[in-house]
């Protein structure tokens, strides 16, 4: 892509109202917009880097027998009635309308209650199980706490996986298949080193749950970790029962500060009790489904990898998300050579399957070293009078600041093999 053609530009500064470093980078860097308070639209360098985010997900879960749908975003009263989860004092952060031809429909917070009614339709026998499927979609919850920018929304995409099976055992065998491909996600994404599996509160959902928490400055949340033994307890659950139940002290408990990126709930058969799910089995007695939920923010995930890999000049995206993989940047100069070098460069990037956004724009080499900083692209590469001079390119690797000079062979062989 031409930076010339991008209908979005870089500001000095974020809006004064905008408090979060996550969503005042990715404003005054083009790839949001502010519609109100926990709510923005996300342009196209954002879009790419949600749709990398989402692409790993969805690999993952595919690894584990998910199926991908997508389900809708209206939800029927009745239907959350029967688990008592239409009650504002259940569940605190629904968004509800009035039909005119009457009666009243909620927007979207969670699916566990329509996709166990759809599956009523395809699961009758015990043969029919098990059953994974996951979507990625926007979900709408009436937040008070909308100040952390695309972290914390009233507004935000998110993947979430249902998985139904025969009993406990096949259920726990999944749910620790679950764990593991978001710990592979994270790992992919840059901060598995620092995120943990954290044993929590199931809120609305359940008594108790697994949240992936990740070490961040700004998070909200507040955990107890300890590195040798893998354990992690959230805040609200550490107490006597809870460490004894780890085998654990509080002395051998490390506080740190965290975002919450993932979650998952067993459900056991209540729900499907609740809703009527059933199979038959072998012996051809009906028996409730065992039910597992989930979840993975993939927006709130895109603030987290702003809020922990920026620096002073701004993002840093990791190379696995990051919107393009190469920043060229060309340099203005009454040499109609740089631009030919320019063009012939972009060309062979993109035929080698490298993508690259070429600022081809008119202006100073300050003000477009400024922006490629702030947009934080993996690798600059810049084509000038001086490199033209060289006979090969300059190379900034954003992470580090370190600069290489490379022809285009060399650079070409190094985006490919990394």
């Amino acid at each position: 892509m031409k930076q010339s053609h991008l209908f979005t530009k870089t500001r000095k500064e974020a809006p004064k109202d905008e408090v979060s470093k996550n969503a005042q980078l990715l404003i005054r860097a083009g790839y949001v917009h502010k519609e109100m308070a926990g709510v923005y639209a996300y342009l196209p360098l954002g879009l790419r880097v949600v749709e990398k985010i989402k692409q790993i997900v969805r690999e993952e879960m595919d690894k584990i027998g998910g199926q991908e749908i997508i389900m809708t975003s209206l939800q029927r009263k009745e239907l959350w009635e029967k688990t008592k989860r239409w009650s504002d004092e259940v569940v605190d952060v629904w968004f509800k309308s009035e039909l005119k031809a009457g009666g009243e429909v909620g927007f979207g917070w969670s699916h566990e209650e329509p996709i166990a009614d759809m599956m009523k339709n395809y699961v009758s026998s015990y043969k029919d199980l098990p059953i994974v499927v996951y979507q990625f979609q926007t979900k709408l919850r009436n937040e008070l706490r909308a100040k952390s920018g695309i972290m914390r929304g009233k507004e935000f995409v998110m993947k979430d996986a249902y998985s139904f099976s025969v009993g406990e055992a096949d259920h726990t065998k999944f749910y620790n298949a679950s764990i593991e491909a978001y710990k592979r996600v994270f790992d992919r994404v840059g901060v598995g080193h620092d995120t943990f599996v954290t044993f929590a509160s199931g809120g609305a959902f359940t008594q108790f749950s697994h949240e992936f928490q990740t070490i961040v400055e700004t998070g909200e949340d507040t955990i107890y970790i300890n590195r040798e033994k893998g354990i992690a307890i959230n805040e609200e659950v550490l107490n006597d029962e809870t460490l004894a139940s780890l085998n654990i002290t509080r002395d051998e408990l490390e506080e740190v500060k965290t975002a919450e990126v993932g979650n998952i709930f067993n459900f056991g058969t209540q729900k499907s009790e609740d809703l009527e799910l059933y199979y038959k089995n072998d012996k051809g007695e009906n028996v409730p489904v065992w039910m597992g939920s989930y979840g993975i923010g993939i927006t709130r995930l895109m603030g987290l990898l702003v809020e922990k890999m920026s620096d002073d000049k701004g993002i840093v995206w990791p190379k696995e998300v990051a919107p393009f993989q190469v920043h060229l940047v060309e340099i203005k100069s009454e040499s109609p050579d740089v631009r030919v070098e320019a063009l012939e460069l972009y060309n062979t990037l993109t035929e080698a399957g490298v993508e690259v956004l070429w600022d081809d724009r008119d202006a100073r080499a300050g003000e477009k070293f400024a922006d490629s900083d702030l947009i934080g692209i993996p690798t600059r590469v810049v084509v000038s009078e001086k490199t033209l001079a060289a006979g090969k390119f300059e190379c900034v690797e954003r992470s580090t600041g370190r600069t290489f000079n490379l022809s285009t062979s060399e650079l070409v062989d190094q985006l490919r093999h990394g």
